[in-house]
């Protein structure tokens, strides 16, 4: 299993199938893990999620030149 590190980009696979780029923005007071989709712009903690997911891969700074989507 992949850890997320803050500020990383991750791809995110949905229960669904649908695959996802979210940024990890670190933990808050509670310990909570804080993410944001890069596409909507909503920011949302882990436990709220109401569907499974898994993180597919961590982007690198090549990946994210290559697909033309900087954070």
């Amino acid at each position: 299993m992949i850890e997320a590190e803050q500020t990383g980009i991750y791809e995110i696979e949905l229960c669904s199938g649908e695959r996802r780029r979210w940024r990890c923005c670190g933990a808050d007071a509670q310990s909570q893990r804080w993410w944001r989709d890069l596409e909507t712009g909503r920011e949302f903690t882990e436990t709220s999620v109401m569907y499974a997911w898994t993180i597919i891969r961590k982007e690198d700074a090549s990946t994210k030149d290559q697909k033309g989507k900087g954070p």
